[in-house]
């Protein structure tokens, strides 16, 4: 496919957007990686925000780009996408997520993508152009995720509570500070390899729709990976920090064992999904996994007033940015 010099820019000015809003996946969902660790006093904002970081770039070299393979190629039908339909998906992602920080909701950045290219592609071309199979399973995983969370997060709970049983708390407690630092490290290599991956896999499908990357390429440039998996972790450095409050304190009070636990419960899940090359939501798998945890304790430890709330902004998120990008997609028509 031949690409004119002004649709070249049209596609510049895309992928820096889709970068933008990979930075605002990292600023958004930091809480996911950091909220726990600050919340049990294990790390100073400042230190678990270069720490998560840290961890969600290292995830370049640990994770294949299967969820990138499902975003860029599972989604949406071959030859339906175009610069209008990328734009119109990014626009309703950025807009969902603006709105959801600013009232330090802890919605699904991921899931605020899938509902945005839906939103687009079926402005353009109708339902039948999307991929049954790819946004079935992505559907599910936002029950699934929680779920996994929840019992592995609890699960883990009951097991270092019968282990450490006769222990005296203030050294379950010393422990459990240093370990904590391993089970957030573990989240933010899962945080960083399933969400950046997002970002790669509409990067790709965009670079494949304008003729950039062939189609049967099995992977998308060097350059939109190590972009991608910077710009998560400099959004992560920034932090969000209106919904760290949310995680970290309004839905359950943690001690560094329940912080460990919950990390680690949430971590398991985000691997499993990775290595099935499914796009979950990290926002949800740590809920659940903190609820899990809450849970374990006695039921009124969680404040189920606050995890419905959220739970709410989970059903809203993909129609609401799927809405948003169909209206993006019909402006985008009249301004290129």
């Amino acid at each position: 496919m031949e690409v004119t010099q002004a649709a070249l820019w049209v596609v510049i000015l895309l992928v820096a957007v889709a970068i933008l809003f990979d930075f605002m996946n990292g600023f958004h969902d930091a809480a996911n990686s950091i909220a726990t660790v600050v919340s049990t006093g294990v790390l100073k904002p400042t230190q678990a925000v270069v720490f998560a970081a840290f961890f969600n770039m290292v995830a370049i070299f640990i994770f294949h780009l299967s969820v990138a393979a499902t975003v860029g190629k599972g989604i949406v039908e071959p030859g339906v996408v175009n610069t209008h339909v990328v734009f119109g998906a990014l626009v309703g992602a950025i807009t969902w997520n603006v709105i959801t920080w600013w009232y330090g909701i802890p919605s699904s950045s991921s899931h605020a993508l899938i509902g945005g290219i839906c939103g687009a592609v079926i402005a353009k071309a109708g339902a039948s152009s999307l991929i049954a199979a790819g946004i079935w399973k992505t559907v599910i995983f936002i029950f699934v995720s929680p779920t996994l969370g929840f019992i592995l997060g609890s699960l883990m709970m009951v097991i270092v509570s019968n282990i450490f049983r006769t222990t005296r708390p203030n050294k379950v407690d010393k422990w459990f500070r240093r370990l904590q630092l391993v089970s957030a490290g573990a989240y933010s290599l899962g945080h960083g390899g399933n969400d950046a991956q997002k970002t790669i896999g509409i990067i790709w499908m965009l670079l494949v729709a304008t003729g950039y990357v062939a189609a049967e390429a099995d992977r998308p440039p060097s350059w939109v990976i190590i972009a991608c998996y910077i710009a998560i972790g400099l959004g992560t450095m920034f932090g969000g920090w209106r919904i760290v409050k949310t995680m970290g304190q309004k839905i359950t009070k943690l001690k560094p064992v329940g912080g460990f636990c919950a990390e680690t419960g949430g971590a398991l899940t985000l691997f499993i999904a990775t290595a099935m090359g499914i796009p979950v939501s990290t926002t949800h798998t740590i809920t659940g996994a903190i609820v899990g945890v809450g849970s374990t304790q006695r039921m009124s430890a969680v404040r189920w007033g606050v995890a419905g709330n959220i739970v709410w902004a989970w059903i809203f998120t993909i129609p609401a940015s799927a809405f948003v990008a169909a209206i993006a997609y019909w402006v985008s028509l009249q301004l290129f």
